[in-house]
């Protein structure tokens, strides 16, 4: 059993993770649905496939779970981002961009915006290439009505998924411009980096401050990511950099590298399109030891500058 959870996990939390954007709620999904694999393993059921088994229990546990979760996110203060995680590169490009579009901030807000079964849909059909009939086997759905669900999320995300640039070596060059243009707080750089339409999105969940809303523009954006970074330099912040989502990121630590925020950019013909910041310590815990960054601030604000 054991081989079989470290063949079969690495699937199990893709889908789950995509679908509920949280790594704690992904890591309940798939433990819930290996206990029950086991369980009906010992009680001596024949299960032709594993893997069919429990992509169909992690897919409905996760729409239940989904369901339960909107009500929560209703209510969460400010905007709510996905659990930032830090990802590998691959050795293959082609296989390495199909990654990150997938797993990418910018894809998992979209997704926020359909309905769970919509989710599943795209998800396994699109990211996983399930067929219809499959597809409609874990659903519990008729193809025909999968066909419809798949056509309607299609549509959904075609019209407000970001497009991402493919080239590794540029989007990592554009990467490093921009963490040395933060750190070194230059705004006309930022400036000449960001498209004019960017989105800047933060998720603070309340406990540490961030922005309520999304920021669009060039210049609103530059001017708040440099002032972001005057905080940062005040409390002893620094990147480090690493692949966050599938793309190009950092992970920020205070002067004793604990986690302070997560940074992921979307970048798309020559520029960056999107910046995502988290920050809501919930979100970080699986990053590391996450610092106490309003103590951080109320230091920061004490000293003498």
């Amino acid at each position: 059993m054991e081989e079989l959870f470290e063949e079969l996990r690495p699937k199990a939390f893709g889908i789950a993770y995509r679908m509920l954007g949280s790594v704690g709620e992904a890591e309940d999904v798939v433990q819930e649905a290996f206990l029950r694999l086991h369980q009906e393993i010992e009680g001596g059921a024949e299960i032709a496939s594993p893997e069919a088994y429990l992509v169909t229990v992690v897919t409905r546990l996760a729409i239940d779970e989904l369901r339960s979760a909107r009500a929560r996110r209703e209510t969460y203060v400010g905007e709510w981002l996905p659990e930032p995680i830090v990802t590998a590169e691959d050795a293959d490009p082609a296989r390495h961009a199909e990654i990150a579009e997938s797993l990418s901030i910018g894809l998992l807000v979209v997704l926020e915006t359909l309905t769970p079964e919509e989710r599943a849909v795209f998800l396994l059909r699109e990211v996983f290439e399930y067929p219809h009939a499959r597809i409609a086997e874990i659903l519990g759905k008729s193809p025909d009505a999968v066909r419809q669900l798949a056509v309607r999320a299609r549509r959904h995300v075609g019209e407000r998924e970001p497009r991402f640039e493919t080239s590794r070596e540029q989007r990592d060059r554009l990467a490093e411009r921009f963490f040395d243009a933060v750190e070194r707080g230059n705004v006309e750089a930022l400036e000449g980096l960001l498209a004019g339409d960017v989105t800047l999105r933060g998720d603070g969940g309340g406990k540490v401050p961030a922005l309520a809303r999304p920021l669009h523009g060039r210049v609103r954006v530059a001017k708040t990511l440099v002032a972001w970074g005057r905080t940062g330099e005040r409390v002893g912040a620094s990147f480090r950099r690493a692949e966050v989502n599938g793309g190009p990121g950092a992970i920020a630590v205070d002067s004793d590298g604990r986690v302070m925020s997560a940074i992921a950019i979307d970048v798309a013909g020559g520029e960056i399109r999107a910046v995502s910041s988290v920050v809501n310590p919930d979100k970080l815990r699986h990053l590391g030891q996450v610092a106490d960054f309003p103590a951080l601030l109320q230091r920061a604000r004490r000293s003498p500058r």
